[in-house]
């Protein structure tokens, strides 16, 4: 369709996308080409690496936990003085530490804030978050019976793992669908 531009009668045709912007449409280019095509916007991008992070934390924490259940591998809890800390103190200190971090206007997005740290703050946040909801029964039942007891685990970790992937899927769709069309041959 095109345009009037200014009212002075002068029509331009529409905009046509660049030849770089019709082969990411043809998912052509390398990931990070994709990526940052795709990502571009800061918001997006942000709320795309904190779900990364709450998926990847979520699923650690509760298989490190598990293999401490079951004398899998060099994993143990950890303790002071008798009491075990559970992994949510760690997610609430990350989460304080990004707040505080995000209240001194560091790595919050906004336009002059570094990429990196954007990146880094939205991250830490994901994990933060994981790493706290993933206990989210002693919230409630204060006991660790409840993070492995049929209680609490079925539906959280179903609701959390969906809620995880979802997001990823949500922010990270226009890059996904590009890396999907992306033809597979060696360069």
């Amino acid at each position: 369709m095109a345009k009037d531009v200014g009212g002075a009668g002068a029509v331009l045709p529409p905009a046509q996308p660049s030849e770089q912007e019709r082969a990411f449409a043809r998912g052509q280019g390398t990931f990070r080409e994709l990526y940052h095509h795709h990502l571009r916007d800061r918001r997006r991008e942000r709320l795309f690496v904190s779900s990364i992070g709450f998926f990847l934390a979520f699923v650690a924490a509760r298989g490190m936990a598990l293999a401490v259940v079951n004398n899998i591998g060099p994993f143990h809890f950890i303790e002071e003085g008798g009491t075990h800390i559970h992994h949510l103190v760690w997610g609430i200190l990350l989460l304080l530490l990004v707040g505080y971090l995000w209240a001194m206007q560091i790595g919050t997005g906004m336009a002059g804030s570094s990429r990196l740290w954007s990146n880094v703050t939205a991250l830490l946040f994901g994990i933060g978050a994981g790493l706290t909801l993933d206990e989210i029964t002693l919230w409630v039942l204060f006991t660790d019976q409840a993070y492995f007891g049929a209680a609490g685990k079925r539906n959280i970790d179903a609701v959390l793992l969906y809620g995880a992937l979802l997001s990823i899927g949500v922010w990270g769709g226009p890059l996904f669908r590009a890396v999907a069309m992306k033809p597979f041959h060696r360069n």
